[in-house]
């Protein structure tokens, strides 16, 4: 097989780029996202222990910064110094795009009032990698991100998504996930559900059935690591093999 290089990628001073990174598997970081990294003069991590890992994966040493949840009041100031000064600043999530359901959105909005630009590296996806594998339509979808934490509330939200004509996906802690079906199987005990579990690891694993049949299944190991849960739309309209519409 020839050897692949890095693209030439040339960085505008004072660009902030930010970059996917894996969601599970190293080999998935794209060539791009190596070379803005390898460009750029900093990054902000949300876990700087897993971005340096990436990082000597393949090979980079580059400066490393926090950018999380608790120091973003404090980081976001700083970021926009950087940038002003004519530094190239990344941004990476733990795993997946900055901004989805991570601190990265804080700062594109403070870069917005800024009047600065912004680019992004797209790769990894765990909402769309679980679209994918849970086999449901994909057409339309809605991404709803965590549930509230407390039972009720999670209750009401997740009432309120079962309402939707579109496929949902919902990222739950493998903490709540028993609590979360044991909800489902209470307010719809019928509707097709997925659970796809470390996505692009060894144990990657996609489980499909009402919330009571899935209930059963999670223990053990399965109640380790990264999952994605789907809720199949109600009521939609597909085309059978003769063409002919169905509802479900």
């Amino acid at each position: 097989m020839a050897e692949v290089g890095l693209p030439d990628v040339t960085l505008e001073s004072g660009s902030c780029w930010f970059v996917a990174t894996p969601i599970g598997n190293l080999g998935d970081l794209t060539l791009r996202a190596v070379a803005v990294l390898e460009a750029c003069d900093v990054i902000y991590a949300e876990d700087t222990r897993s971005a340096r890992r990436l990082l000597q994966h393949v090979g980079l040493t580059r400066p490393l910064e926090a950018y999380h949840d608790h120091n973003k009041d404090r980081a976001v100031p700083r970021i926009l110094e950087r940038l002003a000064a004519g530094e190239r600043v990344a941004v990476v999530s733990d795993a997946g795009m900055p901004c989805v359901s991570d601190p990265g959105f804080t700062l594109v909005r403070a870069l917005r009032e800024a009047g600065r630009s912004w680019s992004v590296v797209p790769g990894p996806s765990s909402v769309l990698a679980a679209l994918v594998l849970a086999g449901f339509e994909p057409d339309r979808f809605v991404f709803a991100g965590y549930p509230p934490r407390k039972k009720g509330a999670r209750a009401r939200w997740l009432g309120e998504l079962l309402d939707l004509d579109t496929t949902v996906i919902v990222l739950e802690s493998v903490h709540r996930i028993a609590s979360t079906l044991e909800i489902l199987a209470e307010i719809a005990p019928t509707r097709e559900l997925a659970i796809c579990r470390e996505i692009t690891k060894v144990h990657e694993e996609t489980l499909r059935g009402v919330a009571g049949d899935l209930l059963a299944q999670l223990t053990g190991p399965r109640l380790k690591g990264e999952l994605v849960l789907l809720l199949r739309g109600t009521t939609k309209s597909r085309t059978t093999g003769s063409g002919e519409e169905s509802e479900r």
